[in-house]
């Protein structure tokens, strides 16, 4: 089993800039893929950013160049730096890990970014 527990979400103005933290534990294999994806009230869960055991990245193009993804392997432990917020960022983020052997899908509990303008 696999534990996430995701921290840094909140309130913040546009234009400015949070950090969210995901820290996984549990039965963790070298070949992950983590990330986030969020949900706004609404609308459908999307991908946001992914990152694999080799550090391979993906975005989505609507935070394309604003957001960073980037992990910590000692610490099993992926970041998503978000910078120049929107007024369409707003929504539960949610950090995902897919552990490939043994096959494996996990979600974290969500954190809740709030974009004021």
């Amino acid at each position: 089993q696999v534990q996430l527990v995701e921290s840094g979400g909140g309130l913040v103005q546009a234009g400015g800039s949070l950090r969210l933290s995901c820290a996984a534990s549990g039965t963790i294999s070298r070949l992950v893929i983590m990330g986030w994806y969020r949900q706004a009230p609404g609308k459908q869960r999307e991908l946001v950013a992914t990152i694999t055991s080799g550090g391979i990245t993906n975005y989505a193009d609507s935070v394309e160049g604003r957001f960073t993804i980037s992990k910590d392997n000692n610490k099993s432990t992926v970041y998503l730096q978000m910078n120049s917020l929107r007024p369409d960022d707003p929504a539960v983020y949610y950090c995902t890990l897919v552990r490939i052997l043994p096959r494996g899908d996990y979600w974290g509990q969500g954190t809740q970014i709030t974009v004021s303008s």
